[in-house]
């Protein structure tokens, strides 16, 4: 099998720059958006959540049902992702009252335990594998944790840690960078770089979607939620349109 068919097989976009890029308008878009559900719409974290979730799961059917990469569906799936991490992150940690740390600790123990299982059963958590329903599943599941667990360190770091949202949003920038570093400059799994950097992509939207809509009392800049996801969505689009997106690269 060629170069190109391998390509064809897969379902993800390859891991560049772009790719980046545009997680981190999601995971912002994904905060503002959840808040406009939960908070604005005065609609609650359970009933955003329920929503939320349910059209993720869409999403995903149609991921998994389709024979090959869609950048519209995938990052479409993302963003539901995000929300959903969000709704279900303040779910945890403020309605069921375990607080930031809790909830911090218990969603990085659902991701580990989602990559765990994910490792066990295919062999590798490496995204060069997902081409098949089962990964895809595992690949979903871990986002969605991901997702999650990044609302929370965002909203643990900017609150507990008396830093605001926009001294957060500097600490997991600098986090990122450390990573890149390493990417650049070390021998350390491109694995592991990978899902450290998914997951810390996640609380730097999230702090930064914060200080977007957030009051000014509360260190924000009071923006309109409903206004700022629409423009983050914007900008998803152009850059979904602009910035090069094809199928990763997998073992054939």
């Amino acid at each position: 099998m060629d170069e190109d068919k391998r390509e064809l097989l897969s379902k993800v976009p390859a891991v560049t720059l772009g790719f980046w890029i545009i997680k981190i308008l999601a995971t912002t878009l994904g905060e503002t958006g959840g808040d406009t559900v939960s908070m604005s719409m005065n609609l609650g974290y359970l009933i955003g959540t329920a929503i939320f979730l349910a059209v993720l799961l869409v999403l995903i059917g149609f991921q998994i049902a389709a024979k090959r990469f869609h950048p519209f569906l995938y990052w479409a799936t993302i963003i539901a992702s995000t929300t959903a991490g969000t709704t279900m992150a303040d779910y945890a940690t403020r309605s069921m009252g375990i607080g930031y740390t809790g909830g911090s600790i218990l969603l990085l123990g659902c991701v580990l335990a989602s990559l765990a299982a994910w490792r066990m059963t295919l062999g590798s958590i490496s995204v060069e594998t997902v081409r098949e329903p089962k990964a895809e599943i595992f690949y979903w599941v871990t986002i969605t944790f991901s997702q999650t667990l990044g609302t929370a360190l965002g909203d643990w770091t900017a609150d507990t840690g008396d830093l605001g949202y926009a001294g957060a949003a500097v600490v997991f920038g600098a986090m990122l960078s450390v990573l890149a570093a390493l990417y650049f400059w070390k021998r350390v799994s491109r694995v592991l770089l990978f899902w450290a950097a998914f997951i810390l992509t996640r609380p730097l939207g999230a702090a930064v979607g914060d200080f977007l809509d957030k009051p000014l009392d509360h260190g924000g800049l009071a923006f309109s939620r409903p206004l700022a996801t629409a423009v983050l969505g914007v900008a998803i689009l152009v850059c979904i349109v602009l910035l090069p997106q094809r199928a990763g690269r997998h073992p054939g």
